[in-house]
């Protein structure tokens, strides 16, 4: 039975998208009084731009039930089963919708809580379209998918938190106190939500190599499959650093750099770089 894959926006996979047919749900930014679609008619530079001019940061949002319902339509065509992975249901309400668009297409349409977003998102995507490739159904990815979702490491450290304090998500006093010792909180996905880790402090290029280190430690035992290095709009220097890192220390089959999109940019700001992968437990 022929499978469509699709995801969310926010899978942030760029170009690997058409590379690996995998159909997107634009998810919705809005700048002001003028709504945008991730991916299709807005970038990372508007959103630096408008934050820059208005102190205030983008509203996002989830398409609805009903845009869930065209979407499947759409992409079902030619296909027997479809497979969406969305972004984690404690980031997003896009999985509720989804969900609930899903009933109505008889079983044929699977949606996945990635429990994860970016490219942790994304390293479900791609798996899934692996799965696509060999053969598997619908279902056989759906099950391995929610096996492999609990062993992603989906994790960031910001330049600054400038977006962060905007947001709500750190304090007044943590930025400031953040700013005075360049310290760079590790932000990093547990059961699907973004929780505070390690403290890293000194120049980005420095300690990302750390922060490397400390995720070889932490999953000595990996899947080499693939490895993702994503940033939002970092310095081609500190992402280089990453990727030299990475390719010292681990053995992935292949290292992907991927640039987060305006969803997830409008949340952590300019010169955020996480390196993501599947563990083993």
């Amino acid at each position: 039975m022929a499978v469509r894959i699709t995801s969310d926006s926010t899978c942030d996979l760029n170009a690997i998208v058409e590379e690996r047919n995998i159909g997107i749900m634009s998810m919705v930014v809005n700048l002001g009084d003028k709504t945008y679609h991730d991916g299709v008619d807005i970038t990372p530079t508007d959103i630096f731009e408008f934050v820059a001019k208005t102190n205030v940061l983008p509203k996002t949002a989830a398409p609805s039930i009903g845009e869930y319902e065209e979407f499947f339509k759409k992409e079902l065509e030619g296909y027997d089963e479809l497979v969406h992975i969305n972004i984690s249901s404690k980031s997003s309400g896009s999985y509720n919708f989804a969900k609930e668009a899903a009933s109505g297409f008889g079983g044929k349409v699977h949606v996945i809580d990635s429990k994860a977003l970016s490219s942790g998102q994304g390293l479900l995507v791609m798996r899934a379209c692996d799965l696509r490739d060999a053969g598997k159904s619908a279902e056989e990815i759906e099950e391995d998918l929610l096996e492999v979702r609990e062993r992603i490491n989906t994790s960031f450290v910001p330049d600054n938190l400038e977006y962060l304090y905007k947001g709500g998500r750190v304090s007044g006093m943590v930025k400031t106190v953040a700013s005075m010792f360049k310290i760079h909180p590790l932000i990093e996905m547990d059961d699907g939500q973004l929780v505070p880790g390690k403290n890293y402090r000194g120049k980005m290029s420095v300690l990302i190599k750390q922060y490397v280190e400390d995720l070889k430690a932490k999953y000595p035992n990996y899947d080499k499959t693939r490895c993702f290095i994503t940033h939002s709009t970092a310095e081609p220097e500190l992402v280089e650093a990453a990727k030299e890192k990475v390719k010292e220390i681990f053995d992935f089959d292949e290292v992907i750099e991927t640039v987060a999109g305006s969803i997830i940019t409008s949340h952590c700001g300019k010169g955020t770089l996480g390196v993501l992968f599947v563990y083993n437990k």
